[in-house]
């Protein structure tokens, strides 16, 4: 019995080289392979998190990212925000709603937007109004085109004008056509915008982009909204989602670069955008209205 218990010592607390190798390479595979589960488990949880919302609890997907939509489009109640404004008959919602279109802008000409439009300041939601020339820095706005005056060529060419003019006009053929209306009726209105939007914190009222409202109410030119995104959700940014608020259950648009957003500007669209959890969301605003006493020129350098 003591030469077999020697033995057993000898064997265990003496190993060869060759096996203490081996039993070091299956602790290293076993670390690894818990790693890298954990790692999984982590990122799909993040995942997971970003998807379903943390704020509103929201119940239902109008539009997935990994979804290419021909066109979706859902028909809801007009409110009566339209009442208090001067109407225009074949223009002025009779029919209202909200849909989503991946086919209009590809996503090459969203890339070629993104390239020329983002501002070179990294705050934390920054605006600007593509025909004022206003861009928000912080706590207050310049105006780029009074800034670089003569220079401000070096800033936008008119390619980049002549790319936004276009993508304006598919845009409004693609809102007139939804809603049964001539897409002359249709005249673009201020403010027409490009936002970048992260996850610092808030430094201003102006910052607080998450609060729901009514863009009639807000804007009283409006009478038909559209968003163009120029970047993915969970590929370039978490949270940042597109929530319209419902009774029941909001209803949401994942950004995807190049899909298209449109929906009528009243109550009946109550929206909101959900808080960035990282990375950076980029998109434009563009708005019509069917009071030409509102419209706006496409802009240009003179």
């Amino acid at each position: 019995m003591c030469s077999r218990g020697l033995v057993t010592v000898v064997v265990f607390s003496v190993p060869s080289a060759k096996k203490d190798r081996v039993l070091r390479e299956s602790w290293r595979e076993a670390w690894l392979r818990v790693a890298g589960l954990v790692a999984g488990l982590v990122l799909a949880a993040l995942l997971l998190w970003s998807s379903l919302g943390t704020e509103d609890g929201v119940a239902e997907v109008l539009a997935h990212r990994g979804e290419v939509l021909a066109g979706r489009f859902i028909e809801v109640p007009c409110s009566e925000d339209y009442d208090g404004h001067r109407r225009f008959e074949g223009c002025t919602p009779r029919k209202c709603g909200r849909g989503v279109t991946d086919v209009v802008i590809t996503r090459e000409e969203a890339q070629r937007v993104l390239r020329y439009l983002v501002p070179q300041r990294s705050v934390q939601a920054s605006i600007l109004d593509l025909h004022s020339g206003a861009l928000s820095m912080g706590k207050h706005f310049v105006n780029l085109y009074r800034y670089f005056g003569d220079k401000i060529q070096t800033v936008f060419s008119e390619e980049d004008f002549q790319l936004y003019q276009d993508v304006r006009q598919k845009v409004q053929l693609t809102i007139a056509k939804a809603f049964g209306i001539g897409a002359s009726s249709l005249y673009l209105t201020k403010p027409t915008f490009f936002s970048r939007i992260n996850s610092s914190q808030a430094r201003t009222a102006h910052d607080e982009y998450w609060h729901a409202h009514v863009d009639k109410v807000t804007y009283g030119s409006f009478d038909y909204t559209s968003l163009l995104y120029l970047s993915d959700y969970l590929e370039d940014f978490g949270g940042g989602r597109f929530v319209f608020v419902d009774e029941g259950a909001n209803k949401t648009v994942e950004p995807r670069a190049g899909r298209v957003s449109f929906f009528t500007s009243g109550s009946e669209n109550l929206h909101r955008v959900e808080k960035v959890l990282w990375g950076t969301r980029y998109a434009i605003t563009i708005a019509f209205t069917c009071n030409p006493d509102h419209s706006i020129e496409d802009p240009a350098f003179t």
